[in-house]
Order: structure tokens, then C-alpha cells, then sequence
């Protein structure tokens, strides 16, 4: 059994263990202080930014340093070039992980600063829309270019990406084909983010359905369907498809409540008590309460009732109170307006009056009911004392 060389194992040793024992202190006062900053100083820029880099810091620095004392140590050349491609991996990794934190914290700045539980919430809604989509890309692209150029530093898999790079052409369109969901999903993303067709909190009409846009993230969009279910669309739909979005531009919307009433129905009275029902509603945003005959059929006409309000869900409810109380007052002031069905009943004479006991009716002279011509042909028979056409 060789004897171990104490020297030479002391001399690796000490550089590790000095550069390992300084990297835990330093990643122990790090946390603290990102622990500090989190507690007292939450909404300064100086606490936030201690806390993003503090944390990828702290595993970043004690793998710097066992670069360093890695240097220091009598291992052989291919040990040391093995280890400190290690470590500098790890460092790369940490690199990246930091960048990435730091594109999350200027995204939770933005969205602070923007907060969409307000009353006018649609330039804030705007502008998360744009900043979520946006910061979720640009983190996707900052996570693979850092595990790239990690894999890169490996010769072995260099030696593939030339292999393939020189047979790019047949790679490339299976990977185009293979992966055209995804990127298509990608690219709709980025066109949502920029042109916003829709965003945040939008009221919308996907496949029949009414909802929120409560989620949009780097491949789908989660819609919040009224009844609490959840519908999942992918990207890419609402570029190829048309759909509904009750608030592109404003959150205020005007609707309608149909009415079926008798053509007797006083107009006059009907506008009235519609203004003074959207008065007494705080729903009602003042702008339209309109009151008008739309159609009219052979037994009723089609009044419309026409308001507005502030959003979405204020215009539903709106409408139904509306609809609820122009009923309820016409049923008890005018009931002659609502819709019935009228009839006409006449007495008809018996057919034979002789049988009844009246005077039997003479019959029609044949003149009287002769056809002005148009039915004679040249195969009917001519009528006795009738000239010839």
C-alpha cells in the first residue's frame, strides 16, 4: 500500500478549504442581507435590487472563488482545466439565472406601477399585457442562450452542432415542421404583445362563449368563462380567427332590451318611465337611454330599449332590471299594451234558407257568373245561346 504524500494532499487541500469556508460566509451574508432588504425595505429600488442579486450571488461568488484556489493547487493540468470547466459552467448558469431574475424584477416593477384594480384600468391593462408577454420571451430566450453556450463548452457536442450545421438543410425543415407549433405560438405571442388584440382582463366572445382574458402566457391564453369555467385557446387562434372584444378600446358598452307589446302601447309614457328607470340605477353611466318601435308585425311591435353603462357586467345587469321593470309597469298601468290575440266572431246565414223557414234565395243569373273568357278553349264545348269567340 503506497503512503499517502501528506504535503502534497495538504497543499490541495488548504486553497480549497480556505476558498470554500470564505464562499459559505460569503453566500451567509448575502442572504442576510437579501433577508434585511425584504423585511425593512420592501417597496425601495435599492432593497429589490439587493434581492435579485443577492440570491444568485451568493451561489455564484464561493464557485468563483474555488476557481481561484483550484489555480493555486499542485493538481495536474487536465485536473484543474476539468475542474474549472465545472465551475464555470456552474458560474455561467448563475449568470443567466441572474439575468433572468432581474427581467422578472422589472417586469413586478411595471406591473406594480400599473395595477389594473382600478376603475379606467385600460392603459394598465395595456401595458401588462405587453410587459408579461414580452418578459416571458425575452426570459425563454435569455434560459436557452445560457444552457447553449453551456453545452457548447463541451468539445463533443461542439463536434455535433458542426455535423449538423453541415447538413442544416434537410435538419432544418424537419425542425421547421416539427416545431412550427411552437414557434407559431411564439410569433403570435410577440404579435399580440405589439398589436394587442386582446389583453388583460378584456371582455371577449371566443366560440360563442362570454369571458375575461384572465391569463396569457408564452404558447396559450386562459379565458374566464362567466360561469367560473376556464377556456384554454392557444395563441395562434386569435391571430387566425375572428372574435369579439367588448373592450378594445373602452370598457363602455351600449345594449338592448326587446319588448313585444300592442300596437295601443303609449310611446310617450314608455320613454318616460325608461328615463326615470336608468335615473334611479347607479348602473346606468348617463349617456344613452333611447326608446324606439323597430318592427311591427300584423299582431304586435317590437319596442327597443336601448342604454348604456360602464362596462360589461353593469350593462347586463342594467338590462335585465330594465326589461324587469318596463314590464312590471305596463302590467299595472297600461295592460291594454301587452301583446294578445284578437278575434272576430260573425254569424253566418244556414245554407238552405227554406229548410230555416225564410225566403228561398233566387239563383244567379248565368251572366252574372260567367267567365270573361280567358278559361274557353277550342275543346270546351260552346254554351247554348253563346257566340262563338
Amino acid at each position: 500500500m503506497p503512503t499517502p504524500d501528506w504535503p502534497q494532499l495538504a497543499a490541495i487541500a488548504w486553497p480549497l478549504a480556505v476558498a470554500l469556508g470564505l464562499g459559505l460566509l460569503v453566500r451567509q451574508g448575502l442572504l442576510a442581507v437579501a433577508r434585511r432588504a425584504r423585511a425593512r425595505s420592501r417597496d425601495s429600488l435599492p432593497a429589490r435590487v439587493v434581492q435579485v442579486i443577492a440570491v444568485p450571488a451568493a451561489l455564484a461568488l464561493p464557485l468563483l472563488f474555488l476557481m481561484l484556489a483550484v489555480e493555486a493547487t499542485p493538481l495536474s493540468e487536465a485536473t484543474t482545466a476539468q475542474a474549472k470547466h465545472w465551475l464555470g459552467i456552474g458560474v455561467l448558469l448563475c449568470v443567466t439565472w441572474l439575468a433572468v431574475r432581474a427581467v422578472g424584477a422589472v417586469e413586478a416593477r411595471i406591473l406594480r406601477e400599473h395595477p389594473v384594480d382600478v376603475e379606467d384600468n385600460l392603459a394598465a391593462r395595456r401595458v401588462q399585457t405587453q410587459t408579461r408577454v414580452i418578459a416571458g420571451v425575452i426570459q425563454g430566450a435569455i434560459a436557452l442562450v445560457g444552457l447553449a453556450l453551456a453545452l457548447m463548452t463541451f468539445p463533443a457536442i461542439r463536434q455535433v452542432g458542426a455535423t449538423l450545421l453541415a447538413s442544416a438543410g434537410i435538419i432544418g425543415l424537419v425542425a421547421g415542421i416539427a416545431a412550427k407549433p411552437v414557434f407559431g405560438n411564439l410569433i403570435a405571442g410577440l404579435q399580440i404583445a405589439l398589436a394587442q388584440p386582446i389583453r388583460l382582463d378584456d371582455v371577449v366572445i371566443v366560440e360563442g362563449e362570454w369571458g375575461r382574458i384572465e391569463e396569457i402566457t408564452a404558447t396559450y391564453v386562459v379565458v374566464r368563462v362567466w360561469d367560473e369555467r376556464r377556456m384554454v385557446v392557444p395563441l395562434q387562434w386569435f391571430i387566425e380567427n375572428p372574435f369579439q372584444n367588448w373592450t378594445r378600446t373602452s370598457a363602455e358598452l351600449l345594449g338592448t332590451a326587446f319588448l313585444w307589446l300592442d300596437y295601443r302601447t303609449p310611446m310617450a309614457e314608455v320613454r318616460a318611465q325608461l328615463q326615470a328607470i336608468c335615473e334611479e340605477d347607479p348602473r346606468w353611466d348617463g349617456r344613452v337611454c333611447v326608446a324606439q318601435v323597430t318592427e311591427a308585425s300584423e299582431q304586435t311591435v317590437q319596442v327597443r330599449l336601448l342604454v348604456s353603462a360602464r362596462n360589461s357586467g353593469d350593462l347586463f345587469d342594467l338590462r335585465c332590471v330594465v326589461r324587469e321593470r318596463m314590464i312590471d309597469y305596463l302590467s299595472q298601468h297600461h295592460p291594454q299594451s301587452l301583446p294578445r290575440l284578437r278575434a272576430e266572431l260573425s254569424r253566418e246565414a244556414p245554407a238552405d234558407a227554406s229548410a230555416a223557414g225564410g225566403t228561398p234565395t233566387q239563383a244567379p243569373d248565368h251572366a252574372e257568373t260567367r267567365s270573361p273568357g280567358a278559361e274557353d278553349t277550342a275543346d270546351t264545348p260552346q254554351a247554348p245561346g253563346r257566340p262563338a269567340a
